[in-house]
């Protein structure tokens, strides 16, 4: 789907992208609550077989958590279930290629196996209860490596015998001196018993080293890193000389653990589930780097000096300001990633600050045992989460990454030590890149059209031309072909759940492989959202939104409003694919059948948008979305009839805190609103997510009461339904007990709280789900729809 860029005079009005259809099929609360299986599966993975010819792709099993793995023949466009017995020859996802391209390697269910890709002859190299990953091919091509947890593997094409790579090990060297000891070594001068049975213990340890050294059959030796750590990752060099290791501190303290009660249980006894630590109550230990020579045996921490702005704290006034000094010395990191080139010669790590505010690129001089910074990114307000992708080229020289410098991700290259080279730009993002094995072409999902149109691009990175190969509006991932001439594409749209496709990697017609909606879904036609562009009264531009209403709204008639509030908060449901929230979807259609105009917003805060979007809400959540809000109550108003007088709001999650939001902060213009599975208080969740955006409690206690709605409950009028599953364990169940303690101690009135003994934050039975929407139903014909 093509889009022009509006007029001005456009953008103060809609932007429609589809008609509203003239009619659709009746939609009811039962059948859009019903378990998905309705639908038909969607495509869940897909990957080429080595030789090019078909596809491999997993479908869930109608009524059972099972899935099939399916084979698609791309001549004859012939899909068949794989036989189990078929699946022992079955090539996997993610192979890793060696220099000529002759030999894959893969790992599936946890063992190594390589294709010969000239014969097609498969060889399984292990065959264990232990999960290997990370498998690829020494820098020489003679061996295929890999790693079971933190021990690396090697297996060499001559000698066809697994032999330990490295073996690493969080203890202490038993050859290692003992600490100085006054007492020990008195006894030791003393007793002359204990001398020689410690000197021949010395001496037997000595020669089985030295058997070890002489021995090519032995395996090598463990790598002792010390008892005072713990392993997080290791990463072995392809040419085996050197490793990469991540550590942190041994027993560090995360903090409290919270307990949450289960009440419906199969023992029929209460029981009760660890889980997560408050945010501010579990700062992340920071990581350490160490680099093992493998061949001289020596053990060095790459320290984080290098690293520039590592000593400056970037909440010095904040801390200030609580009360608190600032942080001196190193900040702590964690360790992203860490990258080999394929030679071996050369390592990059990337690392974030654990306060959110910078991340490094580094590389490893191994002579000097140093972190050499190549780039390093900075946010004010914090690092995203997203758009971390890197690595290096194939000349093992020049590294590639994604960075939102610009105020959109965007690719860049850079040599070390030269500037970096931004290879893309535009208002628009770059997304999920996958470079071509000669290095000359980057493949990447893009949304250069508008925001929410994602497309495959391919970018020619000798002339920085960027071409879309795609033009079908909803492309999900993609699958480079062995031979990288074609590529494997999952696609979907607003009303067809994800299904494979294939294109020429130069370009051309798409063709669709794929199609396991049901009978039943597929005879249906479907209320298409358009996509609209809400103007802001608050400085934004415009918003982008879902807009859902009957083809011809009656003159004269104003309509109630209702307004949908995405989850997540970073999250984009404003696009052409299938939604996360396609039960919603249909839940807005029965609306709209019983006469209600529909909003879905991508406030500000949500992804697809460019930085300066999604950290519009820093140390203010709730505020910038709100305004959101407002501005599309207008639009409805002013340009589809809707009734300002009758306005709902709902969500789930980030949407629960929001429809709070709504009507705790302007109760006057919200007067209905559903709060599913809802934060009440930033300071109960976790770090992880909150601190990035509100820092943390004891150093920002300001943003945290801006940000909560339990802090504006005092405010709230209208009527509200709170709905929650009691074994959340994401939002926990406790957020909704907290407010409603706070909704009883202030005698509020038109409030109720629902609760689902079995769901946790992601609902999974239908009977909840339906029990759940035909609330919200009820909730808004009550407060929307009796006249006041």
């Amino acid at each position: 789907m093509r889009w022009l860029a509006p007029s001005l005079l456009a953008l103060a009005v809609t932007v429609p992208f589809t008609a509203p259809a003239a009619a659709q099929t009746p939609i009811t609360l039962d059948q859009a609550m019903a378990h998905p299986d309705w639908i038909g599966p969607p495509v869940e993975q897909a990957w080429w077989s080595l030789d090019g010819r078909q596809v491999y792709y997993t479908l869930k099993r109608e009524g059972a958590l099972i899935r099939d793995t399916h084979a698609l023949d791309l001549a004859s466009g012939a899909s068949r279930p794989l036989a189990d017995e078929a699946q022992a020859t079955m090539d996997a996802a993610n192979p890793v290629y060696n220099r000529d391209r002759s030999l894959a390697v893969f790992v599936r269910n946890g063992d190594v196996f390589v294709r010969d890709l000239r014969s097609g002859a498969l060889t399984q190299i292990t065959r264990s209860a232990e999960t290997a990953a990370d498998a690829a091919f020494s820098a020489d091509g003679q061996a295929v490596i890999w790693r079971v947890g933190h021990d690396w593997y090697r297996w060499r094409f001559a000698e066809r015998v697994v032999e330990p790579a490295a073996l690493l090990r969080a203890e202490k060297d038993p050859a290692a001196p003992p600490a100085e000891d006054y007492l020990r070594d008195m006894q030791l001068r003393l007793i002359a018993t204990l001398r020689r049975e410690k000197d021949q213990r010395d001496a037997l340890r000595e020669r089985g080293e030295a058997l070890r050294r002489a021995d090519a059959s032995r395996a090598a030796a463990p790598v002792y890193l010390g008892d005072g750590l713990q392993l997080v990752r290791s990463a072995l060099s392809p040419a085996g000389h050197y490793a990469i290791v991540v550590t942190e501190p041994k027993n560090g303290d995360r903090g409290r653990r919270g307990q949450m009660p289960k009440y419906v249980t199969e023992s029929g006894y209460e029981e009760f589930e660890d889980v997560r630590t408050r945010v501010g109550r579990n700062p992340p230990l920071g990581h350490g780097l160490r680099l093992v020579d493998l061949a001289g045996g020596s053990v060095v921490e790459l320290k984080l000096d290098p690293l520039p702005g590592i000593a400056v704290d970037p909440l010095a006034d904040l801390r200030r300001a609580a009360g608190k000094e600032p942080q001196t010395g190193n900040r702590r990191v964690r360790v992203d990633g860490v990258r080999w080139s394929a030679d071996g010669a050369n390592v990059a790590v990337m690392l974030r600050a654990t306060d959110n505010k910078d991340r490094w690129i580094a590389t490893v001089d191994l002579a000097k045992q140093a972190l050499v910074p190549v780039h390093r990114l900075t946010d004010p307000a914090w690092i995203n989460w997203a758009f971390n992708d890197f690595g290096w080229l194939p000349d093992g020289r020049t590294l590639w990454f994604l960075s939102e410098e610009s105020g959109y991700s965007h690719l860049y290259t850079v040599v070390p030590g030269q500037r970096p080279h931004r290879r893309t730009e535009g208002r628009w993002e770059v997304d999920a890149p996958v470079l071509s094995h000669d290095g000359s072409r980057a493949f990447f999902l893009c949304n250069r059209n508008w925001p929410g149109d994602w497309e495959l691009c391919r970018l020619d990175l000798a002339s920085n031309t960027v071409v879309e190969l795609t033009g079908i509006d909803g492309v999900e991932s993609f699958v480079l072909s062995p031979d990288e001439s074609q590529v494997l594409l999952r696609w979907s749209s607003s009303h067809v759940p994800p299904q494979l496709a294939v294109v020429a990697a130069s370009g051309g017609e798409v063709r669709k492989l794929t199609d396991t909606r049901s009978e039943a879904y597929r005879a249906r036609e479907w209320l298409a959202p358009q996509f609209v562009q809400v103007p802001s009264k608050h400085g934004a531009g415009h918003v982008w939104a879902k807009l859902y209403r009957p083809a011809e709204l009656e003159p004269g008639k104003q309509y109630p409003i209702a307004l949908f509030v995405h989850g997540a908060g970073y999250l984009q449901n404003v696009h052409a694919r299938w939604p996360v929230y396609f039960r919603e979807q249909m839940f807005h259609q029965l609306l709209v059948q019983h006469g209600y105009v529909v909003l879905d917003m991508d406030f500000r805060g949500s992804a697809g948008y460019g930085r300066d979007w999604r950290t519009a809400i820093y140390r203010q959540m709730g505020h910038p979305e709100l305004e959101d809000y407002l501005d599309g109550i207008d639009y409805l108003v002013e340009q589809h009839q809707g009734d300002r007088d009758r306005v709902g709001i709902y969500g789930g999650s980030y949407g629960g805190f929001m429809t709070f939001m709504a009507m705790f902060r302007e109760p006057g213009r919200f007067h209905a609103g559903a709060a599913l599975r809802p934060v009440t208080d930033w300071a109960m969740y976790n770090h992880e997510y909150t601190s990035n955006i509100l820092n943390t409690p004891d150093i920002d206690p300001e943003a945290y009461r801006k940000s909560s709605p339990i802090e504006y409950v005092e405010q709230f009028e209208g009527h509200l339904l709170i709905s929650h599953g009691m074994i959340d364990d994401n939002v926990l169940y406790q957020d909704s007990v907290r407010l409603a303690q706070r909704l009883i101690e202030l005698k509020k009135h038109d409030w109720e709280l629902a609760s689902y003994p079995l769901e946790r934050h992601a609902y999974q039975h239908p009977e909840s789900w339906y029990d759940q929407y035909r609330r919200v139903f009820e909730l808004f014909e009550r407060a929307l729809k009796t006249p006041k």
